[in-house]
């Protein structure tokens, strides 16, 4: 058995106590809850994108004043300019109840799943590590402190 100071690559008895179909569970819905991060993720730049688009209508309103078209600039002013993107709601409204209706109780439950696998996250990752590196090999190293050997066919002539 390896020393790496992270207990999920060194294995042991602790992860032996573990059942591999529920450390497979775990991973899993750790794995769902990385596909919400990305969706949240996207309603950010869903938010900052049409912030951003609203700014650009009211320069676009100033413009077009300056321009002399001045009831097409003010249809703009009252009936896009801040309008709500569903109803009721601006953006930041939207990743609010996002927050609050699906991420949050989603974050909580794969927190308390991983209660099956005495609180360490990506078990079933480091699984995969310590089956698939290839140790002593450059670029394998199981932690960054691990050091760091010769390349394989490197010299040190000049």
């Amino acid at each position: 058995m390896t020393h790496t100071g992270d207990p999920r690559l060194d294995g042991g008895e602790w992860r032996d106590e573990l059942d591999d179909d529920t450390v497979e569970a775990v991973g899993a819905l750790t794995e769902a809850l990385e596909t919400v991060e990305v969706a949240r993720g996207h309603l950010f730049a869903f938010h900052q994108l049409t912030g951003e688009a609203d700014f650009k209508v009211e320069r676009a309103v100033t413009l077009l004043t300056g321009a002399g078209h001045h009831e097409l600039a003010r249809r703009l002013s009252h009936e896009l300019l801040g309008r709500n993107v569903l109803p009721g709601r601006w953006t930041f409204q939207v990743i609010e109840d996002y927050e609050d209706t699906y991420y949050t109780p989603f974050r909580d439950m794969e927190r308390e799943t991983r209660d099956l696998t005495k609180g360490h996250r990506h078990v079933y990752e480091a699984d995969l590590k310590r089956r698939r590196r290839s140790a002593g090999e450059p670029g394998h190293e199981a932690t960054p402190d691990e050091p760091v050997t010769a390349q394989r066919g490197s010299s040190s002539a000049g």
